[in-house]
């Protein structure tokens, strides 16, 4: 018979939370980039424009959202 801790079960589960974290953060990146993208379109810009937007926001993710929110411009 094997012995099984009963700590294992939230070791396991503090081992996930960080992966759950990553997952959320990435898919919020992915939310946040085509908004940034459809905003770009809504507001006129050019197609390669949105693209470029869209490529920065993914690859720099904050950044990126930070530099689009500044260069935007509401009208």
């Amino acid at each position: 018979m094997e012995y099984k801790s009963h700590f294992d079960l939230p070791i396991q589960l503090i081992m996930f939370f960080p992966f759950l974290i990553l997952l959320v953060l990435y898919a919020l990146n992915i939310l946040t980039s085509i908004w940034a993208y459809r905003d770009a379109r809504k507001r006129g810009k050019s197609n390669e424009y949105a693209l470029l937007v869209l490529i920065g926001t993914l690859l720099f993710p904050v950044m990126g959202l930070l530099v689009y929110f500044i260069m935007r411009k509401d009208s």
